[in-house]
């Protein structure tokens, strides 16, 4: 926790205290349902939790955002972003059930008012959201076909709706399509620890005149 802390000092009490309480919970559902890898669980901060709240570093939603995480596994990056943004709803998708049962049930401990977590391919979702995020679930050019036209066209925020995409390595290929409405966020420029140096936020702007 004490990585997530140096990043984030301004957290509530009561968001410390359901970050703090995450890793026992995971351990607990890690030990019947196997979300994370029992490597992982060593760096579960580090490598899950402040992963996920690098995006509340560049992006600061207001009010009201609407924002689905497709292929959440276990809850990354929706949970950790639902703690820090309770007055946004977050809706956590993932095709495998047995993730989603622990999405639910980390959700419903924490008393986490703004998450659902659905059962679903994301693809199939009829509603539209102002941001949509994945931990690098496919290549941008397919994840994008699959989910660009659920992005609302009505923006609440500072900043353009679109995907919010945490990669890793050489994105230059699959980015080429988008370079005229993308946005590459070297995640190490701000977060020094070694895990981070080969990690990227993308943001890919749903209008590409913005």
């Amino acid at each position: 926790m004490k990585e997530v802390s140096k990043y984030f000092p301004n957290l509530s009490s009561i968001q410390v205290e359901q970050l703090n309480s995450l890793k026992a919970l995971y351990i607990d559902w890690n030990s019947k349902i196997n979300v994370i890898s029992r490597k992982d669980m060593d760096n579960f901060y580090l490598h899950h939790v402040l992963h996920s709240l690098t995006i509340a570093h560049y992006f600061k939603f207001k009010e009201g955002s609407e924002i689905l995480d497709v292929g959440t596994g276990g809850g990354f990056p929706g949970i950790p972003l639902a703690i820090v943004f309770p007055e946004c709803k977050f809706t956590l998708v993932d095709s495998i059930g047995k993730k989603i049962k622990v999405v639910n049930a980390v959700a419903e401990e924490l008393g986490l008012k703004n998450v659902e977590a659905l059962n679903i391919r994301a693809e199939t979702i009829e509603k539209k959201f102002d941001f949509i995020m994945s931990r690098a679930v496919t290549n941008m050019t397919e994840f994008y076909g699959w989910m660009g036209n659920k992005i609302s066209n009505k923006s609440i925020n500072d900043f353009p709706n679109g995907i919010l995409y945490l990669k890793g390595g050489d994105i230059d290929a699959e980015i080429q399509p988008f370079k005229k409405h993308s946005k590459i966020i070297r995640l190490s420029e701000v977060f020094t620890e070694e895990f981070f140096q080969t990690k990227l936020l993308v943001h890919l702007f749903h209008n590409k005149k913005q």
